[in-house]
């Protein structure tokens, strides 16, 4: 399996030493692995092959091999796995009366991941039950982006009061690093598109 770094983590790291969040931000990376291990855990228990994996500055992502529409149901199970463990987490930490941070933390990696905004584990969930109860893949994608991109706008609007009252300018980076992933995401998924008209035009 390889494993990629995204260099930016570095850049992240910087900003919130100098804006003296290092603890939480650690915390949150910590878990953040724990959350990516579950993804991992159910795709292995669902027979799927782990391809790579990629350390990103909120987290970490697991990319199983390609598998067919038959497969939706899986890729829900496995979207939904993350979040879950960082809930059960939460519980358990107010149970057992664990340190406010560990559950601040994962209370916020498991209900962050929850927005149906595409490529988080909501929008990854969104994206497979239209897929499996539209007939055309495409028309699923395209309206996935359309309600990412609304919600996306309404976060934006949402943290920029958040920042002015907070004055937390972390949540500035993480609305910025938001739009760049759902960026790529839809250059990726324009390039792949391309690709498939340019092989039926060929055949």
């Amino acid at each position: 399996m390889r494993i990629r770094i995204d260099l930016k983590i570095f850049i992240f790291i910087i900003i919130f030493y100098f804006t003296s969040q290092v603890e939480i931000y650690s915390i949150l990376m910590l878990f953040a692995f724990v959350h990516e291990l579950a993804h991992l855990l159910v795709g292995i228990l669902l027979k799927l092959k782990p391809k790579s994996a990629q350390i990103m500055p909120f987290g970490f992502s697991i990319y199983f091999e390609d598998y067919s529409k038959q497969y939706e149901i899986k890729k829900i199970l496995i979207a939904l796995a993350g979040p879950v463990i960082n809930l059960v987490l939460v519980v358990m930490g107010c149970i057992y009366n664990w340190k406010e941070q560990i559950i601040y933390a994962n209370l916020l990696i498991g209900l962050f991941n929850l927005i149906p905004l595409y490529p988080l584990d909501g929008g990854r969930v969104l994206k497979y039950i239209l897929k499996l109860t539209a007939g055309n893949g495409e028309d699923a994608d395209e309206l996935v982006h359309q309600i990412s991109k609304i919600i996306l706008i309404l976060l934006t609007v949402v943290s920029s009061i958040g920042i002015i009252y907070m004055e937390n300018i972390a949540i500035l980076f993480v609305i910025a690093y938001l739009w760049a992933i759902m960026i790529d995401s839809r250059k990726d998924y324009k390039m792949k598109t391309r690709i498939r008209e340019l092989i039926s035009q060929n055949r």
